[in-house]
């Protein structure tokens, strides 16, 4: 296990780097010249190379990239070019909405996925298993945005009892506020999310009720309840636990989209804003911050199927042998 973490810690480096290196190039090959944000209409060439020197987009690429790889190293992520604050610590304060939206929507993705997929597979010969197979294809075809809009339509403009967006000025210093406004969010994405998560836990249940060694356990007098808890849910829990850490990222880069229904200021905001400004140490900031998110979402997801199923723990310490 020691080995693996290592190995794993490793390839999170270098998947970084990598990242990193990707991301400064595809910004650049992008049409505009950031210098541009800094000007108005009909800025003169002496104007526009003053603004140039001054964000340091004249310098040649290799040292634009290592000049920024070196502030990573020190989790400086840049000051933006508009608006000359340092990019760390807003994204920081734009975390603090983004992560507990996209926590609350997993949470709430999980409780309901996890109970409906089991008995879409328990009883999946009967019409109610059919009927919530059925509704979880449906839902993975529905967009987020769609959801997003037919939940205000109906709860805040016909019912009146959540807000349609926003979020409180003073952040999370009333709780009680700051979860009513990630209400319908975090319901939108919880319902888009569950969808794809209840095919997934049915299908791997199917997989635990048809499989000889539970046979085996109910043959011998074990009941199916406890079959199931002793022995069937850590096998189904191993590919679950798989797509549980896909999701949980895909739900994080595509809070974006949530975001900006619902005028959010998390992430997907200062990310909208940043483009169109052509704001490079913003762009690159919450990109990378993305990425370090979602790889270190694959490492924890990874090492719960390793604690979860001990198989895949002699694996790793046979391929070290």
């Amino acid at each position: 296990m020691a080995i693996y973490l290592l190995r794993r810690a490793a390839f999170l480096v270098i998947s970084l780097f990598l990242a990193s290196v990707l991301l400064f190039l595809l910004l650049r090959l992008l049409p505009g010249d950031p210098a541009n944000s800094l000007l108005s209409i009909g800025a003169t060439p002496e104007q526009i190379a003053a603004a140039r020197h001054q964000i340091g987009s004249d310098l040649p690429l290799l040292e634009q990239f290592v000049s920024w790889l070196g502030r990573l190293v020190t989790f400086d992520l840049g000051t933006s070019f508009v608006s000359t604050l340092p990019v760390g610590p807003e994204i920081a304060s734009r975390l603090a909405v983004t992560v507990p939206l996209t926590l609350l929507s997993f949470v709430l993705a999980v409780v309901v996925a996890v109970p409906i997929g089991f008995v879409a597979a328990y009883r999946s010969n009967s019409w109610y298993g059919s009927l919530l197979s059925g509704l979880s294809q449906l839902g993975i075809a529905v967009p987020a945005f769609w959801v997003g809009m037919l939940l205000i339509t109906v709860f805040s403009l016909r019912l009146r009892v959540l807000p349609a967006g926003g979020f409180p000025r003073d952040d999370w210093a009333d709780p009680a506020d700051a979860l009513t406004s990630l209400a319908l969010p975090v319901v939108t994405i919880g319902l888009v999310m569950s969808a794809s998560l209840i095919r997934y836990v049915r299908s791997a249940t199917l997989d635990v009720l048809g499989s000889d060694y539970l046979r085996t356990f109910r043959a011998l007098g074990s009941s199916f309840t406890g079959a199931m808890w002793r022995h069937g849910l850590r096998n189904a829990a191993v590919p679950v636990v798989s797509i549980l850490g896909i999701e949980l990222a895909t739900t994080f880069l595509g809070a974006v989209v949530v975001e900006s229904v619902f005028a959010l200021p998390g992430l997907g905001s200062m990310l909208i804003k940043g483009i169109a400004q052509h704001d490079y140490p913003v762009i690159q900031g919450i990109l990378f911050v993305s990425t370090f998110a979602v790889l270190v979402i694959g490492f924890v997801a990874d090492l719960a199927q390793r604690l979860i199923d001990p198989r895949l723990r002699g694996t790793v310490s046979g391929n070290a042998r």
